[in-house]
């Protein structure tokens, strides 16, 4: 074992639950409220030194797990059981070594845990991977927090051959032997970042919107947020089956855009989201035809797509995207579970990828290289994540090189899961000129 290995932890889970100010639809669901979920790690390493570490994240099970069979409330009660098993498998488990390792190794438990609880509690179906990502990132992340700050140092400084001395092709096969996992991130964050702001399908975009003002505080539409925070980056929740309604949403935006007082006309940013409600990619050219004859800006301003179609590329490979990356990138993201679904994904046509904390620390970080290597086009999403989850996604997202820019719609729809983390990180929730001062993220452990 090497002196900066984990030799030791305990593990402890807390649980939270806080309602939205205002709806989000996605998918063609409607959300109210979240549930999050803490870990708390205290470790020691091989040297001796202890610190304590914790990982948490928003259990978003209306998207990890959409279920026909069970509602959403017997959804997240699985996978909040799956959580505290795999707690329970881990604090049992004699592993010790680097996160990295010790993650890699208790994923090899999962199957076996979640299927536990479709007995346990009699489901219907199985409980899909993506869901089981979810239920194991805070784990990931406390584990990988704990090592950072029993080192004093960044989570992010500890990936290199003294401290993981084993090539990727350990974890991703032979085709990565001599690549290591430190090549393809970055020891230090961006400085700042500009921030995604969500623009879900219910939310109101002027005045004229606001059918119920929430009348908090904070902005009731989309013209005042741009004008409060500065905006530069807009990401557009679409229905991908009302072809007349995506085109004119997106063109309303960005005429909003272009009345704002904020920065020059051209210096914006959109991503479309469809949450794989297209039926096919002939969808999404259709729809970019039209708004090129309606708003040619707009569709200047288009960064990237989002999952058009369905997340199982096994069962649809008929939903090619080829043609439409041949236009603009376009990145999966309820796709990606694993290297399989990256490399199948690429085959298909898909040239990005959306990485996310929820689906766990170290997933990330090595799809992440794998994306790079390949030369994909990347981003970092969050769950509308809120107080640690936030910061633990936009950590993340400022230290994977090319990664442009951050999401942070918690603030947008969860602000009171901020309240805690405002002064001890300044600019991290309440932005100012569109970005966000991620170099705040460059402390011990994962840096918050």
């Amino acid at each position: 074992m090497l002196a900066t290995d984990l030799s030791a932890f305990s593990l402890s889970l807390d649980r939270e639950s806080i309602a939205y100010r205002t709806p989000m639809k996605f998918g063609g669901r409607v959300v109210n409220g979240v549930d999050i979920l803490t870990v708390h790690c205290e470790a020691e390493i091989q040297s001796g030194a202890r610190a304590s570490g914790c990982g948490s994240m928003t259990m978003g099970v209306v998207w990890a797990w959409p279920s026909q069979q069970l509602d959403s409330e017997q959804t997240l009660a699985a996978v909040l059981r799956l959580a505290e098993k795999m707690l329970a498998d881990a604090s049992t488990s004699p592993l010790s070594g680097h996160p990295l390792d010790i993650c890699t190794q208790l994923s090899k438990h999962h199957q076996r845990l979640a299927a536990e609880v479709v007995e346990e509690l009699s489901l219907p179906e199985p409980i899909p991977e993506l869901a089981i990502l979810l239920a194991a990132s805070p784990l990931e992340a406390a584990l990988f927090d704990a090592h950072g700050k029993a080192l004093q140092t960044s989570s992010y400084r500890l990936l290199g051959k003294d401290v993981l001395p084993r090539d990727l092709s350990v974890y991703l096969g032979a085709e990565f032997a001599g690549l290591w996992l430190d090549d393809f991130v970055r020891s230090a964050p961006q400085p700042t970042m500009p921030l995604y702001h969500l623009v879900g399908a219910l939310d109101p975009l002027t005045d004229a919107d606001v059918v119920t003002a929430v009348d908090d505080g904070l902005p009731e539409h989309l013209a005042r947020w741009i004008e409060r925070d500065g905006l530069t980056h807009l990401k557009i929740k679409l229905a991908g089956d009302d072809l007349a309604w995506d085109v004119q949403r997106v063109a309303q935006v960005s005429g909003i855009a272009d009345q704002s007082s904020r920065g020059s006309a051209d210096d914006w940013a959109f991503s479309l989201d469809f949450n794989e409600r297209c039926e096919s990619a002939d969808y999404v050219l259709e729809m970019l035809d039209q708004l090129q004859s309606l708003q040619p800006r707009a569709i200047e301003r288009v960064q990237y797509i989002e999952q058009p179609t369905h997340r199982d590329l096994k069962a649809h490979p008929e939903n090619t995207m080829h043609r439409v990356a041949a236009r603009l990138p376009v990145v999966i993201d309820e796709s990606l579970l694993d290297l399989e679904s990256l490399l199948l994904a690429r085959e298909q046509g898909y040239s990005g990828v959306a990485l996310k904390a929820c689906k766990g620390h170290a997933e990330a970080l090595l799809m992440g290289a794998v994306a790079q290597h390949l030369g994909m086009y990347l981003c970092v999403q969050d769950l509308t994540c809120v107080g640690i989850s936030l910061l633990h996604s936009a950590s993340l997202a400022a230290h994977i090189p090319t990664v442009a820019a951050i999401e942070s719609n918690g603030r947008q729809y969860c602000p009171a899961g901020n309240d805690a983390y405002r002064d001890r990180f300044p600019g991290m929730f309440d932005v100012q000129q569109g970005r966000v001062p991620t170099k705040c993220l460059d402390g011990p452990g994962l840096g918050y």
